[in-house]
Protein backbone atom coordinates (compact mmCIF):
# COMPACT_ATOMS: atom_id res chain seq x y z
CA UNK A 1 0.00 0.00 0.00
CA UNK A 2 1.20 3.34 -0.64
CA UNK A 3 0.18 6.84 0.05
CA UNK A 4 -2.10 6.97 -3.28
CA UNK A 5 -4.20 4.16 -2.56
CA UNK A 6 -4.05 5.50 1.34
CA UNK A 7 -5.47 8.03 0.77
CA UNK A 8 -8.47 6.48 -1.22
CA UNK A 9 -8.75 4.54 1.33
CA UNK A 10 -9.34 7.12 3.99
CA UNK A 11 -12.18 8.78 1.49
CA UNK A 12 -13.73 5.14 0.95
CA UNK A 13 -13.31 4.52 4.42
CA UNK A 14 -15.14 7.65 5.64
CA UNK A 15 -18.06 6.50 3.52
CA UNK A 16 -18.40 3.84 4.28
CA UNK A 17 -18.62 4.25 8.20
CA UNK A 18 -20.82 6.97 8.11
CA UNK A 19 -23.27 5.12 5.71
CA UNK A 20 -23.31 2.17 8.19
CA UNK A 21 -24.23 4.73 10.94
CA UNK A 22 -26.60 6.52 9.07
CA UNK A 23 -28.22 3.07 7.98
CA UNK A 24 -29.07 2.06 11.69
CA UNK A 25 -31.60 5.17 11.42
CA UNK A 26 -33.53 2.76 9.17
CA UNK A 27 -36.95 1.50 10.38
CA UNK A 28 -36.42 3.94 13.01
CA UNK A 29 -36.53 7.58 11.63
CA UNK A 30 -38.45 10.06 13.66
CA UNK A 31 -41.25 10.38 10.59
CA UNK A 32 -41.32 8.42 7.58
CA UNK A 33 -39.66 10.68 5.25
CA UNK A 34 -36.74 10.70 7.26
CA UNK A 35 -36.44 7.22 7.30
CA UNK A 36 -36.09 7.16 4.50
CA UNK A 37 -34.13 9.99 3.49
CA UNK A 38 -31.60 8.33 5.60
CA UNK A 39 -31.65 5.23 4.08
CA UNK A 40 -31.31 7.18 0.46
CA UNK A 41 -28.31 9.30 2.13
CA UNK A 42 -26.58 6.01 3.49
CA UNK A 43 -26.76 4.25 -0.04
CA UNK A 44 -25.30 7.06 -1.90
CA UNK A 45 -22.17 6.99 0.85
CA UNK A 46 -22.13 3.32 0.24
CA UNK A 47 -22.07 4.21 -3.23
CA UNK A 48 -19.56 6.43 -3.23
CA UNK A 49 -17.15 3.68 -0.84
CA UNK A 50 -17.90 1.14 -3.15
CA UNK A 51 -16.29 3.11 -6.88
CA UNK A 52 -13.73 4.62 -4.57
CA UNK A 53 -12.60 0.54 -3.05
CA UNK A 54 -12.77 -0.50 -6.54
CA UNK A 55 -10.30 2.18 -7.64
CA UNK A 56 -7.75 1.43 -5.03
CA UNK A 57 -8.23 -2.52 -5.43
CA UNK A 58 -7.80 -2.28 -8.63
CA UNK A 59 -3.97 0.03 -8.00
CA UNK A 60 -3.28 -2.59 -5.60
CA UNK A 61 -4.05 -5.45 -7.48
CA UNK A 62 -1.57 -4.40 -9.90
CA UNK A 63 1.26 -6.40 -10.17
CA UNK A 64 -0.13 -8.52 -7.24
CA UNK A 65 0.39 -12.46 -6.88
CA UNK A 66 -3.12 -12.32 -5.68
CA UNK A 67 -6.40 -9.79 -7.10
CA UNK A 68 -7.78 -7.29 -4.15
CA UNK A 69 -11.37 -7.13 -4.29
CA UNK A 70 -13.59 -3.95 -2.74
CA UNK A 71 -15.43 -6.43 -1.03
CA UNK A 72 -11.88 -7.57 0.80
CA UNK A 73 -11.22 -4.01 2.09
CA UNK A 74 -14.57 -2.99 3.43
CA UNK A 75 -15.00 -6.53 5.17
CA UNK A 76 -11.94 -8.16 6.21
CA UNK A 77 -9.75 -4.88 7.86
CA UNK A 78 -9.45 -4.69 11.62
CA UNK A 79 -10.60 -1.28 12.90
CA UNK A 80 -6.60 -0.51 12.94
CA UNK A 81 -6.64 -0.37 9.49
CA UNK A 82 -9.52 2.12 8.84
CA UNK A 83 -8.37 5.31 8.35
CA UNK A 84 -12.10 7.55 8.44
CA UNK A 85 -11.99 10.54 10.90
CA UNK A 86 -13.10 9.99 14.64
CA UNK A 87 -16.27 11.71 14.47
CA UNK A 88 -18.07 9.32 11.98
CA UNK A 89 -17.87 6.35 13.54
CA UNK A 90 -19.34 7.93 16.93
CA UNK A 91 -22.70 6.68 17.92
CA UNK A 92 -25.78 8.98 17.64
CA UNK A 93 -25.64 10.15 21.01
CA UNK A 94 -23.72 12.66 23.36
CA UNK A 95 -20.62 11.47 25.50
CA UNK A 96 -22.59 10.73 28.44
CA UNK A 97 -25.27 8.46 27.39
CA UNK A 98 -25.07 4.58 27.50
CA UNK A 99 -24.77 2.78 24.06
CA UNK A 100 -28.11 1.49 24.21
CA UNK A 101 -29.70 2.00 20.56
CA UNK A 102 -32.54 3.42 22.73
CA UNK A 103 -30.49 6.42 23.20
CA UNK A 104 -30.23 7.30 19.66
CA UNK A 105 -30.35 11.27 19.20
CA UNK A 106 -31.52 12.60 16.36
CA UNK A 107 -30.54 15.87 16.80
CA UNK A 108 -26.52 14.08 16.74
CA UNK A 109 -27.11 13.03 13.33
CA UNK A 110 -28.21 15.68 11.92
CA UNK A 111 -24.83 17.60 13.48
CA UNK A 112 -22.28 15.04 12.51
CA UNK A 113 -23.79 15.04 8.68
CA UNK A 114 -23.93 19.33 8.77
CA UNK A 115 -20.60 19.18 9.75
CA UNK A 116 -19.44 16.37 7.15
CA UNK A 117 -21.30 17.37 4.33
CA UNK A 118 -19.81 20.93 4.90
CA UNK A 119 -16.66 19.44 4.53
CA UNK A 120 -17.27 17.12 1.51
CA UNK A 121 -18.88 19.69 -0.73
CA UNK A 122 -15.71 21.53 -0.66
CA UNK A 123 -13.31 18.65 -1.09
CA UNK A 124 -15.43 16.47 -3.79
CA UNK A 125 -15.32 19.89 -5.60
CA UNK A 126 -11.62 20.85 -5.59
CA UNK A 127 -10.67 16.57 -6.51
CA UNK A 128 -12.95 17.09 -9.37
CA UNK A 129 -9.43 18.64 -10.98
CA UNK A 130 -7.26 15.71 -9.12
CA UNK A 131 -4.21 14.40 -11.17
CA UNK A 132 -6.14 10.91 -10.83
CA UNK A 133 -8.44 10.66 -13.68
CA UNK A 134 -10.69 8.23 -11.41
CA UNK A 135 -10.79 9.80 -8.48
CA UNK A 136 -11.85 13.17 -10.06
CA UNK A 137 -14.45 11.26 -11.92
CA UNK A 138 -15.70 9.72 -8.76
CA UNK A 139 -15.36 13.24 -7.31
CA UNK A 140 -17.83 14.53 -9.57
CA UNK A 141 -20.50 12.33 -9.01
CA UNK A 142 -20.03 11.93 -5.30
CA UNK A 143 -20.34 16.05 -5.24
CA UNK A 144 -23.89 16.26 -6.63
CA UNK A 145 -24.76 14.12 -3.60
CA UNK A 146 -22.78 15.37 -1.27
CA UNK A 147 -25.12 19.01 -2.16
CA UNK A 148 -28.34 17.16 -0.90
CA UNK A 149 -26.91 16.03 2.04
CA UNK A 150 -25.63 19.55 3.42
CA UNK A 151 -28.83 21.04 2.22
CA UNK A 152 -30.79 18.20 4.14
CA UNK A 153 -28.82 18.36 7.41
CA UNK A 154 -28.75 22.29 7.33
CA UNK A 155 -32.28 22.61 6.91
CA UNK A 156 -32.83 20.41 9.87
CA UNK A 157 -30.21 22.34 12.43
CA UNK A 158 -31.63 25.38 11.29
CA UNK A 159 -35.15 23.64 12.53
CA UNK A 160 -33.91 22.12 15.53
CA UNK A 161 -31.77 25.13 16.59
CA UNK A 162 -34.62 27.88 15.82
CA UNK A 163 -37.32 25.50 16.80
CA UNK A 164 -38.60 24.83 20.48
CA UNK A 165 -36.22 25.48 23.82
CA UNK A 166 -36.00 21.45 23.61
CA UNK A 167 -34.53 21.30 19.66
CA UNK A 168 -32.59 24.17 20.36
CA UNK A 169 -31.03 22.31 23.62
CA UNK A 170 -30.21 19.09 22.29
CA UNK A 171 -28.98 20.82 18.69
CA UNK A 172 -26.39 23.12 20.94
CA UNK A 173 -25.91 19.80 23.35
CA UNK A 174 -24.55 17.62 19.81
CA UNK A 175 -22.61 20.67 18.37
CA UNK A 176 -21.03 20.71 21.68
CA UNK A 177 -19.81 17.37 21.53
CA UNK A 178 -19.10 16.74 18.23
CA UNK A 179 -17.42 19.93 17.18
CA UNK A 180 -14.18 19.32 18.57
CA UNK A 181 -13.86 16.20 16.59
CA UNK A 182 -13.90 18.51 13.50
CA UNK A 183 -10.38 19.51 14.25
CA UNK A 184 -9.03 16.54 12.99
CA UNK A 185 -10.09 17.78 9.21
CA UNK A 186 -7.44 19.81 9.21
CA UNK A 187 -4.66 17.79 10.66
CA UNK A 188 -2.99 16.51 8.02
CA UNK A 189 -1.82 13.15 7.59
CA UNK A 190 1.18 12.01 5.68
CA UNK A 191 -0.76 10.00 3.08
CA UNK A 192 -2.55 13.67 2.75
CA UNK A 193 0.89 15.70 2.21
CA UNK A 194 1.70 13.25 -0.08
CA UNK A 195 -1.40 12.94 -2.26
CA UNK A 196 -1.53 16.99 -2.17
CA UNK A 197 1.66 17.25 -3.39
CA UNK A 198 1.68 15.21 -6.60
CA UNK A 199 -2.12 17.05 -6.91
CA UNK A 200 -4.16 13.64 -6.66
CA UNK A 201 -5.38 14.83 -3.48
CA UNK A 202 -5.97 17.72 -1.97
CA UNK A 203 -4.37 19.49 1.61
CA UNK A 204 -7.68 20.15 3.62
CA UNK A 205 -6.77 22.11 5.84
CA UNK A 206 -6.87 24.73 2.66
CA UNK A 207 -10.68 24.53 2.69
CA UNK A 208 -11.17 25.58 6.74
CA UNK A 209 -11.78 28.88 6.14
CA UNK A 210 -14.65 28.12 3.45
CA UNK A 211 -15.81 25.30 5.50
CA UNK A 212 -15.89 28.01 8.65
CA UNK A 213 -18.20 30.21 6.63
CA UNK A 214 -20.56 27.55 5.41
CA UNK A 215 -20.97 26.36 9.34
CA UNK A 216 -21.02 29.92 10.90
CA UNK A 217 -23.52 31.31 8.48
CA UNK A 218 -25.52 27.97 9.50
CA UNK A 219 -25.31 28.30 13.30
CA UNK A 220 -25.95 31.95 13.06
CA UNK A 221 -29.48 31.02 11.16
CA UNK A 222 -29.82 28.46 13.77
CA UNK A 223 -29.51 29.99 16.45
CA UNK A 224 -27.06 28.41 18.09
CA UNK A 225 -23.27 29.27 19.29
CA UNK A 226 -20.21 27.83 17.69
CA UNK A 227 -18.61 25.93 20.71
CA UNK A 228 -14.55 26.64 21.57
CA UNK A 229 -12.23 24.32 19.38
CA UNK A 230 -9.51 22.77 21.59
CA UNK A 231 -8.79 19.75 23.48
CA UNK A 232 -7.86 16.35 22.17
CA UNK A 233 -7.45 16.21 17.87
CA UNK A 234 -9.06 12.56 17.02
CA UNK A 235 -6.53 10.93 14.70
CA UNK A 236 -8.47 8.27 13.36
CA UNK A 237 -7.55 8.67 9.77
CA UNK A 238 -4.09 7.27 11.11
CA UNK A 239 -5.76 4.05 12.81
CA UNK A 240 -6.53 5.15 16.18
CA UNK A 241 -10.01 5.19 16.78
CA UNK A 242 -12.38 4.81 19.59
CA UNK A 243 -13.67 1.89 20.65
CA UNK A 244 -17.10 2.44 19.07
CA UNK A 245 -15.78 1.58 15.33
CA UNK A 246 -14.84 -1.84 16.57
CA UNK A 247 -18.34 -2.74 17.51
CA UNK A 248 -19.79 -0.70 14.24
CA UNK A 249 -17.29 -2.93 12.03
CA UNK A 250 -18.15 -6.36 13.97
CA UNK A 251 -21.80 -5.89 13.28
CA UNK A 252 -21.44 -4.72 9.26
CA UNK A 253 -18.57 -7.52 8.73
CA UNK A 254 -19.71 -10.17 10.91
CA UNK A 255 -21.65 -12.18 8.12
CA UNK A 256 -18.61 -11.41 5.65
CA UNK A 257 -16.54 -13.27 8.38
CA UNK A 258 -18.84 -16.28 8.92
CA UNK A 259 -19.59 -17.44 5.39
CA UNK A 260 -16.60 -15.77 3.46
CA UNK A 261 -16.83 -17.64 0.04
CA UNK A 262 -20.61 -17.48 0.50
CA UNK A 263 -22.37 -16.23 -3.13
CA UNK A 264 -26.09 -15.47 -3.69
Amino acid sequence: MNAHTDYLLHLADNALVLGQRNAEWCGHGPILEEDIALANMSLDLIGQARLLYQHAAALMSDGATEAVTEDALAYFRDAAEFRNYTLLELPHHGALAPGAAAERDYATTIARNFLYSALMVLLWEALQSSHDAQLAAIAAKSLKEAHYHLRHSRDWLVRLGDGTAESHARAQAALNHLMPYAQEFWTPSAMETAASADATGVATATLQAAWNTLVDDALLEATLARPPAGGYIPQGKKGLHSEHLSYLLGEMQGLARQHPEATW
